[in-house]
């Protein structure tokens, strides 16, 4: 498999050292430090709006094809694009989190499900889904479809 080179916008800061349910994130806040160079894209963010964070699951060494939700052997195997694992092929993340404030290269969020050190590929307002808006395809109404 041929693969292309990811590098990090920032790192997280946060109270959590070690991967916990997303539940235990809810309320928390954390810091997103991003490198220098891109403080300028910040521009335009407001406190108070929702962002998607992508992120890399750095802990993570491997995937399984199924594993088990929640990691409880109680729970059956599914395959783990149907599920939230951390286990993925590309150790890739994604949270919604809530903006709290901007001070120079950094964002404070709140409930961003990811540990201390964990490196932020991409920032990205979220917009949510207006369902009202949806045609018959079940996609967004577009000039393009």
């Amino acid at each position: 498999m041929n693969g292309f080179p990811l590098y990090p916008v920032g790192f997280v800061r946060s109270p959590f050292k070690k991967p916990m349910p997303p539940e235990e994130f809810r309320g928390t806040l954390s810091r997103i430090e991003l490198r220098p160079e891109f403080e300028e894209a910040l521009e335009g963010l407001q406190e108070g709006e929702l962002l998607l964070v992508l992120f890399r699951f750095h802990l993570c060494r491997g995937f399984p094809m199924k594993v088990h939700p929640r990691g409880d052997p109680a729970n059956p195997l599914r395959g783990v694009f149907s599920t939230c694992s951390p286990y993925r092929p590309n150790h890739i993340g994604a949270s919604i989190v809530r903006l709290k404030e901007v001070t120079g290269p950094a964002l404070t969020v709140e409930s961003l499900d990811a540990v201390d050190g964990t490196p932020v590929m991409d920032i990205k307002p979220f917009r949510g889904i207006n369902w009202e808006e949806m045609g018959q395809t079940g996609l967004p109404r577009s000039p393009f479809l």
